[in-house]
C-alpha cells in the first residue's frame, strides 16, 4: 500500500492509518461498499457507508493526481525543463489546480497573441522590457530595430504591443500568483448576474437574478443551479467580480520593481489580469462554484432517495391500486399480498354508478386491506369517490384509503421491464399495479425505476448525470442491502442491486429459480452458471431464504459465520434453529469466549442482534397519513389552518409537503423549526408526517407557503 497517500488519507479524514491502509486493501480486492460496511467491521474499525464511501472516493482523487503528476514530469523530461525545484514543487502539490498551474507554462499551446508575437520574432524585446536594462524611452528605441511589415510587424507600436502581449501570457502563467488570486476572489469575489440583452422587460422565474449580486463564500448552491438554469435558457448572463484596485496593486508590487519601463509593464500588467486572469480564474471559480453545487444537489437528491426507498411497507397485504384520470378514466389494479396482479379493469368518474358499483365489487370480490390512490390529477376527486362507496360497506369489510406518490409510475408503465413483468397489461394499466406494488413495498417497486425519474431531487437536469447516476445507483444499493432480499420472490430488478450481482446475475438467478421451483438454501446459489466464490460471498449475507432447509438462511448472518453461531448453540446445549427469536437464550451469552483472529466483537454483536430478530426489517411500522375531508382544493386552504401533511422533497431551501390538495406546498428554511436551521435534512426527511400552519395561499401562481414552527409568523 503506498504509505504517502494512506498518510495524507488519515490526517484529511482523521483516520488510524492502519485503518484506511486494511479497507483500502479491501476495495481493491473488488469488495463492495454494502458487504465491507455490514461484515468487514473489525478490519474498517466499524466505518459507516458514508465514510467508506468517502475514503474510496478521495484514495481515488489522490490516486488520480499521483498519476497526472507522473504523467506531467515524464512530459517535463521528454522536453528537457525539468529542474529539480520544479519536480520539487509538482511532487509537493495537494490539488490538480496546482499541478496544471506548475505546468502552465509548458504545456503545448493554441495559437494566442502571445505565440504570434514570438513567431514575429519579438521575444528578445519582450527580454529586454522585462529584464529592466532599459526605460520606457529605451524600449521605443529597441522596439524600431523589429519593425518588419513582412512579418506583420508594421511599426515600433505593433512590436511594443507584441512584447507585451508576450509577457502578459508571462506574468498570467505565474503560478504562485494564480493560487493567490484564486484564493482571493473565493474570499472577497462576488457572483454577479444580469439579465442577458433584450431580456429584462420578460418576465420569468429568473427575474430575482436579472440584476443580482452574492460574495462566492457565502452564495447557495440552489441559486448557482438557479443561474446556471437562466443562462442556459438564454435569460441571464452571469460572471466572477473580483477586487480590480488590490488585485493590480498586488501585481504591480510584484511586477515592476527593478524594472524601468514602468508605463510598459504597467500596461502589461493591467492588460494580464483584464484580459487574461481574470476571466480564466474566474471561469474557474464558477466551475467550482458549479461542482459544489451539482455535489450539494447530488447530495440532497440521494438522502431524498434514501428517505423514500426506506419508506414503511404496508407488507404482505392485497392491495387495490388506483391510477386517477379524469378524462381517460381511473385505470384499476388489484394485486394479491406477494404483488401478483389479481384484477384490472378501467372506471370513470364521470359515470357515478358504474364506478361505484365497480369499486363496490372489487372491494367485495378481493377483500383488499388498502385502497392506493395514486396522488396525480384526478386524485382528490378519485379518492372522494371511492370513500363515498366505502362509507356504505360493514366496518370490517372497509379498506383503509392511502395516497401514494405516484412519480414515476408512467416511465415504469413504458419500461422493458414493465413489458417482461407485465406483457398481457395494457401499458395504461401497469401503472396502477405499480401504485399498488410501491404501498405494499416501496423499495422493491421503484428500484424498478430510474431513479432520476421519481422525483426528489432539486434541479436534477442540471447536474453531472454520471455523477448523479453513479450516487444513486449505489444509494440504491445500500437501501437494498439494508433490508435484505428474499431470493425466491424478488424480481431480477431488486436482485441486480444485491452486492455482487447486478443485472446479468439478476436474470441467471430468476431462471435458475424458476427452472427448479426455488432455492432451498443459500449454497444452492453457487449452482447458478457464472455465480462463482467472490459473488456469493458478496451477496449471500444479504439474500434471505425463509421457507429453506437451513435456519440461518433467513438472516442477515453471512454463510462465513454459520460455524460461530454453531459454535453458540452448542454452548447453549440447543439446536441453532431453536436459538433464533430465543432472548433468553441469547441473553447471556459471553461475547468474549467467541472472539477469534477472524471474529471480534462487533461481527458477534451483529450476529446475536440477528439471531434475536432474524430477518429483521429496518424500515419502520406503516401508518397512512390523515388528510382533512374537507380540504380537497388549493382554494379550500385558509391562512392559520393546522393541518397533517408528508414532506414530499427536501431542497436546500425548505421542504415540499403534500396536504392534500394536488399542490406542494413549501415550509421555506426559515419555517422548518423555533431555532435556526442550516441544513433541511438536519431537521426534516422524505416521507415524514409533519403538522404544517397554512401562512398564505396564492391561487394563481398555484403556491402555498407552510410553517412548522410551534408559531407560526
Amino acid at each position: 500500500m503506498n504509505e504517502p497517500l494512506v498518510r495524507t488519507l488519515a490526517r484529511e479524514l482523521s483516520l488510524a492509518p492502519a485503518q484506511v491502509s486494511r479497507t483500502l486493501e479491501l476495495f481493491d480486492a473488488g469488495n463492495t461498499l454494502p458487504f465491507v460496511a455490514r461484515y468487514r467491521k473489525e478490519v474498517t474499525g466499524g466505518l459507516d457507508e458514508v465514510q467508506l464511501r468517502d475514503l474510496r472516493e478521495r484514495a481515488d482523487y489522490l490516486r488520480a493526481m499521483e498519476k497526472r503528476k507522473e504523467a506531467i514530469l515524464d512530459a517535463l523530461r521528454k522536453q528537457g525543463k525539468l529542474t529539480d525545484d520544479l519536480e520539487r514543487r509538482i511532487r509537493r502539490a495537494e490539488t490538480k489546480q496546482v499541478i496544471e498551474d506548475l505546468y502552465l507554462p509548458f504545456r503545448r499551446k493554441r495559437k494566442t497573441r502571445a505565440a504570434i508575437a514570438v513567431e514575429r520574432g519579438l521575444g528578445p524585446l519582450a527580454e529586454e522590457v522585462w529584464s529592466g536594462r532599459i526605460d520606457d524611452a529605451g524600449a521605443r528605441r529597441e522596439a524600431r530595430k523589429f519593425v518588419d511589415p513582412e512579418r506583420e510587424v508594421p511599426d515600433e507600436d505593433a512590436a511594443l504591443q507584441g512584447a507585451r502581449d508576450i509577457l502578459a501570457e508571462r506574468i498570467s502563467e505565474d503560478a504562485e500568483l494564480r493560487g493567490w488570486i484564486r484564493r482571493l476572489l473565493r474570499e472577497r469575489g462576488a457572483v454577479r448576474s444580469k439579465a442577458a440583452r433584450g431580456k429584462k422587460e420578460k418576465i420569468s422565474k429568473f427575474q430575482d437574478y436579472y440584476d443580482f449580486s452574492e460574495p462566492v463564500r457565502r452564495i447557495a448552491s440552489h441559486r448557482v443551479l438557479a443561474i446556471r438554469r437562466g443562462e442556459a435558457e438564454g435569460l441571464l448572463r452571469w460572471s466572477i467580480e473580483g477586487p480590480d484596485e488590490e488585485t493590480l496593486a498586488r501585481m504591480e508590487r510584484a511586477y515592476l520593481r527593478d524594472r524601468r519601463a514602468r508605463e510598459e509593464m504597467t500596461e502589461v500588467i493591467g492588460d494580464a489580469w483584464r484580459r487574461i486572469l481574470a476571466p480564466t480564474i474566474g471561469s474557474e471559480i464558477q466551475t467550482e462554484l458549479r461542482d459544489r453545487a451539482e455535489e450539494e444537489a447530488i447530495r440532497i437528491f440521494g438522502e431524498n432517495l434514501e428517505e423514500l426507498l426506506l419508506a414503511s411497507p404496508a407488507g404482505q397485504q392485497t392491495v387495490l391500486g388506483l391510477d386517477p384520470g379524469l378524462r381517460t378514466g381511473v385505470k384499476v389494479a388489484v394485486t394479491s399480498p406477494t404483488g401478483a396482479v389479481l384484477e384490472t379493469d378501467t372506471l370513470y368518474l364521470h359515470q357515478p354508478e358504474p364506478f361505484a358499483s365497480g369499486i363496490r365489487a372489487l372491494v367485495e370480490r378481493q377483500r383488499p386491506r388498502f385502497v392506493a390512490v395514486g396522488n396525480g390529477t384526478g386524485s382528490r376527486e378519485t379518492e372522494a369517490a371511492v370513500r363515498k362507496v366505502l362509507e356504505a360497506l360493514p366496518n370490517g369489510e372497509k379498506p383503509d384509503v392511502v395516497t401514494v406518490n405516484e412519480a414515476g409510475a408512467s416511465v415504469y408503465s413504458a419500461s422493458d421491464v414493465a413489458r417482461e413483468e407485465l406483457p398481457e397489461l395494457d401499458v395504461t394499466l401497469r401503472g396502477a399495479v405499480s401504485i399498488a406494488r410501491r404501498l405494499q413495498d416501496p423499495l422493491a417497486e421503484l428500484v424498478k425505476i430510474d431513479p432520476k425519474s421519481i422525483g426528489v431531487g432539486q434541479y436534477q437536469h442540471d447536474v453531472s448525470q454520471p455523477r448523479l447516476k453513479e450516487r444513486l445507483d449505489e444509494v440504491v444499493q445500500i437501501c437494498v442491502n439494508r433490508v435484505g432480499v428474499e431470493v425466491n420472490t424478488a424480481s431480477p430488478s431488486l436482485l441486480s442491486y444485491v452486492a455482487g450481482i447486478g443485472p446479468t446475475l439478476a436474470r441467471r438467478i430468476v431462471a435458475q429459480r424458476e427452472e427448479r421451483g426455488g432455492f432451498r438454501s443459500r449454497k444452492e446459489l453457487l449452482e447458478v452458471p457464472r455465480l462463482g466464490a467472490k459473488a456469493f460471498e458478496q451477496a449471500a449475507g444479504f439474500l434471505r431464504i425463509r421457507e429453506g432447509d437451513e435456519p440461518l438462511d433467513r438472516t442477515a448472518v453471512h454463510p462465513e459465520r454459520y460455524g460461530v453461531v454453531e459454535a453458540i448453540a452448542r454452548d447453549r446445549g440447543l439446536p441453532v434453529a431453536d436459538l433464533l427469536e430465543n432472548e433468553e437464550a441469547l441473553g447471556d451469552v459471553r461475547i468474549d469466549r467467541f472472539v477469534s483472529a477472524e471474529v471480534g466483537r462487533p461481527t458477534l454483536a451483529d450476529i446475536l442482534e440477528e439471531l434475536e430478530r432474524p430477518g429483521r426489517d429496518p424500515r419502520d411500522r406503516f401508518e397512512p397519513p390523515a388528510f382533512r375531508d374537507d380540504i380537497r382544493n388549493l382554494e379550500d386552504l385558509k391562512e392559520g389552518m393546522r393541518l397533517e401533511g408528508v414532506i414530499t422533497n427536501v431542497v436546500a431551501f425548505g421542504a415540499f409537503v403534500d396536504v392534500g390538495v394536488h399542490q406542494d406546498g413549501l415550509v421555506h428554511i426559515s419555517q422548518l423549526a423555533d431555532r435556526y436551521v442550516e441544513d433541511p435534512q438536519a431537521v426534516v426527511r422524505v416521507g415524514q408526517k409533519i403538522q404544517v400552519t397554512v401562512l398564505s395561499v396564492d391561487p394563481e401562481r398555484r403556491r402555498i407557503a407552510l410553517s412548522m414552527k410551534a408559531k407560526a409568523n
